[in-house]
Parts: structure tokens; C-alpha cells; sequence
């Protein structure tokens, strides 16, 4: 046996016995230097600290959902930390003047989450539907799941809320954020904000930030005196100023464990506040939040729930085994809905590393708006409408997924221009109502700026207009007229909104492509000009029809806006207006061009987008705030002739309930076909139509 020869240690002897020089040496280590740092796993996303279940039970009773058995309810805090320096961070207006913590130097933010899991991993689907939530609360319960028995959790979602907004007061279980304040040479940051109110009832004081549960920046105290109230009773009136001594603003202590430095705030108003009237106050403020950490915490919670194999920063990961997350869904609902555009057309759709978030997104009755997101003393929770809040950061250009030229300003953008960029454009589903055309600029979404012609629609998005429908989804029965001038919108579109899911998760993985797209056209005729003698209306006898609209402008907010998001003129000026469309009625007052429920290709009345604001509520001929209405068809020929109603009776329409069923029903059956309906709503929509049998008694 030959012996063992020793290798020699030391250095230099290593190095004789291997015939190298010392620069070789040196090279030699710098490639294999190299080569470990790239066989070493990429680094994870940093921003997201922790996750901590603070809550855990079983979910429904511990009822079991089809093949994915029992869910669990998850309630905690998650816990993030974001380098101003990134670039992924960059667009967060007022980051780098956020208190940073050390020695990491980042800013730390932290918000609660509520998951729901199955207790059987194993059997997750893969997908998580991540909803922005709406101003703390929950809408896919309603929006998908209402009416279809836990559709989410049948189908084996992981399903996540995160708090997003640091204006949320607590309680009622809002998920919410707690961010920072900005700093200037260690002092809080100033400004100038403005605040817009209308009530529906007489009373002496409301909430300035205009609905419940959200704070308001505090008032400078020494600045009081100069704050101005205007009020009006409708938008296209003249401002009047009420004197300062006839009004005053009354800031409710801030409960330290509250996890916020914003108030309640409330105005009070001599003799009180007048239904319907418009009241705007404009003071300065101090200790605003950095609104932009939201759209942030949505991108990190669901990317480290995609990438993350860490426990501390994946709870869905145990015992080493992988996140059962393989793609993500993002979903929201008006305010939210606008939310996910502002997220895509900001270039959160990129994690730190580059990474896609989400997969697919559907952005629900966003309109053609995006949001007072990411500025400074922003107000996340305002939206934009006809009578109400017209005029805060939400409806602005661009409004198009695909690029267009801002007719104004000459700026070329589109909300998924830095996505593409990126190559990290998701999937996109844009479903809105018809109430969206009125009240939320919704043809914007797929026109050019000034509505003169149908825009190109990119090749990843799909748009569904659900036909003769209102914001919110209807009973599928008709209802009081409240505070309107004709009865709510019944319409429930929610058997649309589960197929889409159905459809969006089929689409990400890659199983079979959506259903074509659905919405009204300038070149077909179906979208045109609102007022009366293009739009089609038949002139129901007794039934006022708008003489408004909302229509977004390009407004003036000072010069800083443009460059550093600070708002310095408030109200803003008006400087030039876009142009919006609806869709066309046909002759029986129900709309064309859209995608139709059963109740709406087989009517019993016209379903439409607007109502009018009645008289008891003040501003009366005003657009009542995101509701449609409906007005049954005259019940026979004889009804008809006597009202001078133009559209058809129903016994003219169909000879029985009989007729009218079958007609309903094979509607019902063409729409599951075509994909736009699952099979299981049929015997669901069969039982709807059989509740239009007393109609049809003579």
C-alpha cells in the first residue's frame, strides 16, 4: 500500500504545492468568491419584519367547505421595515422624512391582518385572493361570497386582509395600519388641508372627514382663527363663507393606546347643518402620516407570503414545509378597486426583488378613478362624485390601462405603464356597473380623455359592464325608493362576480382564457352623450331624468403638486374638463351593450345606473351618491295607454309567467355557457325568477 502523502498548510508551502502564484491565488478566490455568491439563494424582501397570530379559531363553527374541508380564522399584526433608499420605495411621498429606527435605519410600520386557512394545508388550491380592504372593512364576504355560500372558501382560497390605512379610528375589528409621522428639522410637518361634509339629516354637528370612523389631521391651534367654512347647496353653486364666529371645530381627545396621532373632528355649525348642502373647511394642519406606506404593506404582505420561506415572515410556512401560495389574486371594491389601479400605476406590482405580487386583479367599481393615495396630508378615505367630493384626488388621468395622451397637459401614461416596464403586469379583470358611468367617470376606463373614441384595450385586461346595475348589488327584488326620486336598483350581479373569480384563478394558472370582454362602444353606438336626446331615454311620464353628471377635471392644486405631492392651493381650481359617456338605453329604459343578468335581458321594468336625490334630503334634482333605480313596466296594455307610458306593458311583453320563465331561464343558460355564470347559480337564479310570479296576476 503506497503511503499517505501530506498535503503541507501553511500558506506559502500550499502554495508551492500547487504550482501557483501569489496573483493567482488572489484571482482564484475572487472567482470562487463570485461563484458562491451566486450559488447562495437570492436575499428575501426585508420589509416585512413579523407576522404574529395574536388570534387563532375555527372559521364558520368549524363548518367543512366541499373538498377543502374546515377553515381556520387568523387575526394578528404584521410588522414591516422599508428603506427609504430602495428604489422599489421611491414613490412613497414623504418616506425619507419618516422617523427611521436603528441601527437598520429604515421606517417601521405596522398593521393588523385577518387570514382565512384551511386546517388541511395540503388542500389550499394555491391561490391566495387578497382583498384591499375598504376603509377597514370587508366587501368579498358580501360582493362574492354573499348569496353563494363561502364561494372563497369552497373554492380553497387562502383569503387576506391587511390594514392599509393610517385614518382609521378604532374598533368595530377595522384592519389598520400605524405609520409614522414625518419630520422637518425634527419638527412635525405642516400644511394646508381642506375637509367636505354633507349631511342627509338636519343636525347641529358631523364628522368633517364626512363618514364614520375616520380621523382627521389636527388642527395648528394657533392658526384657528384664520381657517375658512364655505358651504353650498349644490356643486355648481357659488361658495358662500360663513362667518368665523357662527361655526366652530371640536377635536376629540386622542386615546394614546389608539395607535394614532389623528382625531376625530367634528364641525359644528349656529343653528345648524342644512341636509344636502356642500360644506368645506380649509385650515392648517400638522402631524400628517405617510399615506404611501399602504400601498407598500400591500405589496410585502403578499409578496412574503409568495417568496418567503421563513416562518417569522411566512406563518403559512411550518415545519420547513413551502407556503402553499404559489400565485396571488388582489381584489377590491370601490375605494379598494381604485386602490389596486393606484398600486399598478404607481409600480408596487414589483417587490423589492423585482417580483411579480400579484398574478391577477380585479379592480370592482373602481370607475375610471384612482386615489388621495400617496401625498402629503392625503386623504385615502375621499372619493369623487357628482354632488359629493368632487373635487379630492381621485379621478385623474390616466384613467386607461393602456397608454393615452392627456389631451390637457400633453402627458402619455396608463395605469399599467411602469408594470410593463417592469414586465410584471398582471392579469386584469375591470368590472363595474352602470351607476360607475353616472357617478364615477367608469368610460374613462375604455375611452380616450375627451370620450371622442373607443380606446385599445391591452391584451392582459379584460372589462365587464354589468347591464341596468348600481354600485352595490342589489336584493334581485325591488325596493323603497328611500332617499331617492324612483325605487333602488334591485339587480344582483354577484353570480357575475364568482364566475370572474372562477375565471381569474382559471387564467393565472393558466388553465383556459376568460370570457371576452363586455362593456358599451362608441362605434357600435352603445356608449354615447348623457343627455336625453342621445342617450335613448324613453321619457318615463312622471320620472325626472338627470341633468347632471360627474365629470373629472384637471384641477389646479399649486406648484408643488406635480413635483413633491404637496397640495397648496385648496379648493383646488378648476382648469379644464374631460369627457364622460353612459350607455345607451333602448326603448324600454334598460341599457344596451353590456353584459346582462337574466332579470335584465328578460325585464320586468327598466334597470338603470342614476336616481336623483329627493327632496327631503336636500339638494333635490342632485345625483343620489352611487345609486341606480328601477321602474316596473306598466302591468297591461291598458295600464300602459292610460299612464302615456311609451314601453311596453309586461302582458305585452310575455303571455304568462310561464313565457316569462322560460325566457329567463334559457338566458340563464346561455350566460354559464359562454362563462359568464356557473352552473351551480342556475337553480339559485331559477328560484329568483319565481319570486316575479305574483307580477303577472291579472
Amino acid at each position: 500500500m503506497a503511503p499517505v502523502r501530506r498535503i503541507p498548510i501553511g500558506s506559502t508551502a500550499l502554495m508551492r504545492y500547487l504550482h501557483l502564484r501569489r496573483s493567482d491565488v488572489r484571482r482564484w478566490l475572487i472567482v470562487l468568491a463570485a461563484l458562491v455568491t451566486c450559488a447562495l439563494p437570492a436575499p428575501v424582501a426585508a420589509e416585512v419584519v413579523r407576522w404574529r397570530v395574536e388570534r387563532r379559531e375555527p372559521y364558520a363553527g368549524g363548518k367543512s367547505f366541499g373538498n377543502v374541508g374546515p377553515y381556520e380564522r387568523w387575526r394578528g399584526k404584521l410588522w414591516f421595515a422599508l428603506d427609504p433608499e430602495s428604489p422599489s420605495n421611491r414613490p412613497i411621498v414623504d418616506l425619507e422624512l419618516a422617523p427611521r429606527s436603528d441601527p437598520g435605519r429604515k421606517v417601521e410600520a405596522e398593521a393588523d391582518f385577518e387570514m382565512l386557512v384551511p386546517v388541511q394545508r395540503e388542500r389550499a388550491n394555491g391561490s391566495l385572493f387578497y382583498e384591499v380592504n375598504n376603509r377597514g372593512n370587508k366587501t368579498a364576504p358580501s360582493i362574492v361570497d354573499g348569496g353563494g355560500d363561502d364561494f372563497l372558501c369552497r373554492q380553497g382560497f387562502v383569503v387576506l386582509w391587511t390594514g392599509w390605512i393610517a385614518e382609521l379610528l378604532p374598533g368595530g375589528e377595522r384592519l389598520r395600519l400605524t405609520t409614522p409621522a414625518p419630520l422637518l428639522d425634527g419638527r412635525p410637518v405642516r400644511g394646508t388641508v381642506r375637509y367636505e361634509l354633507v349631511v342627509d339629516q338636519p343636525g347641529e354637528r358631523a364628522n368633517i372627514a364626512h363618514r364614520g370612523n375616520i380621523a382627521s389631521y389636527p388642527p395648528v391651534v394657533e392658526s384657528l382663527g384664520s381657517a375658512q367654512l364655505t358651504r353650498r347647496e349644490r356643486q355648481a353653486d357659488r361658495r358662500e363663507v360663513v362667518p368665523r364666529s357662527d361655526w366652530r371645530l371640536i377635536v376629540h381627545p386622542v386615546d394614546p393606546n389608539a395607535g394614532t396621532a389623528m382625531p376625530l373632528i367634528e364641525l359644528e355649525v349656529t343653528g345648524g347643518l342644512k341636509p344636502g348642502w356642500i360644506y368645506e373647511v380649509v385650515y392648517e394642519a400638522t402631524t400628517p402620516i405617510v399615506p404611501g406606506i399602504g400601498l407598500a404593506a400591500i405589496r410585502d404582505a403578499v409578496a412574503s407570503l409568495k417568496y418567503d420561506r421563513s416562518a417569522e415572515r411566512n406563518p403559512l410556512v411550518v415545519d420547513d414545509r413551502p407556503s402553499p401560495i404559489q400565485r396571488a389574486i388582489g381584489f377590491g371594491t370601490s375605494q379598494s378597486g381604485r386602490c389596486l389601479r393606484h398600486f399598478l400605476w404607481e409600480g408596487f406590482n414589483a417587490d423589492e426583488q423585482g417580483r411579480m405580487v400579484f398574478d391577477g386583479v380585479i379592480a370592482h367599481v373602481a370607475g375610471g378613478g384612482l386615489g388621495s393615495f400617496n401625498h402629503r396630508f392625503a386623504s385615502p378615505n375621499r372619493t369623487n362624485g357628482q354632488h359629493e367630493e368632487q373635487s379630492f384626488a381621485a379621478d385623474f388621468f390616466p384613467f386607461a390601462y393602456g397608454d393615452a395622451t392627456d389631451p390637457h397637459t400633453g402627458k402619455v401614461d396608463g395605469i399599467l405603464r411602469r408594470a410593463r416596464r417592469s414586465h410584471v403586469v398582471p392579469k386584469l379583470f375591470h368590472t363595474q356597473s352602470t351607476s360607475e358611468y353616472w357617478h364615477r367617470a367608469g368610460s374613462l376606463v375604455h375611452t380616450d380623455p375627451m370620450g371622442e373614441q373607443d380606446a385599445v384595450i391591452p391584451d392582459e385586461v379584460r372589462i365587464y359592464t354589468f347591464s341596468g346595475t348600481q354600485h352595490g348589488p342589489g336584493s334581485g327584488l325591488p325596493a323603497a325608493p328611500g332617499n331617492g326620486t324612483v325605487s333602488g336598483n334591485p339587480a344582483d350581479y354577484r353570480p357575475f362576480m364568482r364566475a370572474l373569480v372562477s375565471a381569474m384563478d382559471d387564467w393565472v394558472r393558466g388553465r383556459r382564457e376568460p370570457p371576452p370582454s363586455v362593456y358599451p362602444r362608441i362605434v357600435d353606438g352603445t356608449l354615447v352623450d348623457w343627455r336625453p336626446q342621445s342617450s335613448g331615454w324613453p321619457g318615463v311620464p312622471g320620472i325626472e331624468y338627470p341633468t347632471v353628471i360627474h365629470t373629472p377635471y384637471l384641477l389646479e392644486r399649486g406648484p408643488e403638486w406635480e413635483t413633491r405631492k404637496i397640495a397648496t392651493v385648496e379648493p383646488p381650481r378648476e382648469v379644464a374638463a374631460y369627457r364622460v359617456r353612459i350607455p345607451a338605453f333602448a326603448a324600454d329604459g334598460n341599457e344596451r351593450g353590456s353584459l346582462s343578468l337574466p332579470a335584465i335581458q328578460v325585464p320586468v321594468g327598466s334597470y338603470f345606473g342614476w336616481n336623483l336625490r329627493g327632496e327631503r334630503i336636500g339638494a333635490a334634482g342632485e345625483l343620489l351618491s352611487l345609486q341606480g333605480g328601477f321602474i316596473p313596466f306598466p302591468k297591461s296594455e291598458s295600464d300602459r295607454v292610460q299612464s302615456g307610458d311609451p314601453r311596453p306593458s309586461l302582458h305585452g311583453r310575455y303571455r304568462d309567467f310561464a313565457e316569462y320563465q322560460d325566457h329567463y331561464m334559457r338566458m340563464a343558460g346561455d350566460l354559464a355557457r359562454a362563462g359568464y355564470l356557473l352552473d351551480e347559480e342556475l337553480p339559485r337564479l331559477q328560484i329568483l325568477c319565481g319570486k316575479f310570479r305574483d307580477r303577472f296576476e291579472r
